[in-house]
């Protein structure tokens, strides 16, 4: 990981009012311990330069950082990191509650060593999130499915006075037969008894 994006409100720090100020932002840290910088703050720059980066820090208050985030993450999944100095801590007090995507935090005390491993650990949290974001769609997904075929089961019991494991069967071969999914079938079964009952 080499190359960061650094969210600011605004640009890189050219005229800094103190020099501590120059050296203590995260553009010049990062650079000293030799990552590859750019800069955003706009919408439309970072989008264009997220594409081409390893992680993004967010040098903003928690509240500017949600907003960014939610934005970021539609365009790349990529670690985000909060940069915490005394301004962007001071900014965020109202935040501490809220439940903000940042995968680390950096400050501007930290040496190469931490950076690094502040970096490394901020990455394995992103792809676990989004490793545990996609098996909770999986989850939602069969679930949903289970609601249609318990429905579809239901139907057929109903319907062709049969029992439960009896309407498995036959939604399981018809799905054989057609060459569908099951939850296909059930589905359409649930859709055509609804019409069927509202015409009634």
């Amino acid at each position: 990981m080499r190359s960061i994006l650094v969210i600011s409100n605004r640009t890189a720090p050219a005229e800094p009012t103190v020099e501590s100020e120059l050296t203590l932002s995260p553009g010049y840290v990062l650079e000293e311990h030799g990552y590859s910088v750019s800069h955003a703050d706009r919408e439309d720059t970072a989008k264009q330069k997220v594409d081409h980066t390893d992680a993004v820090v967010l040098q903003l208050s928690l509240g500017d950082a949600k907003r960014w985030g939610s934005m970021l993450i539609q365009e790349k999944r990529v670690p985000m990191l909060w940069w915490c100095s005394a301004v962007t801590a001071g900014q965020s007090a109202a935040f501490c509650e809220d439940d903000i995507r940042i995968d680390g935090i950096l400050t501007p005390s930290m040496t190469e060593q931490e950076l690094h491993w502040a970096l490394h650990f901020g990455a394995k949290q992103c792809f676990e999130r989004q490793q545990w974001l996609n098996e909770r769609k999986q989850l939602e997904a069969r679930i949903e499915e289970r609601k249609w075929i318990d429905m579809a089961k239901g139907i057929l019991c109903k319907i062709k006075n049969v029992s439960e494991a009896e309407a498995y069967d036959i939604l399981r071969k018809q799905a054989m037969n057609d060459r569908k999914r099951m939850v296909d079938v059930a589905t359409s079964i649930v859709k055509v008894y609804q019409i069927l009952q509202e015409q009634k």
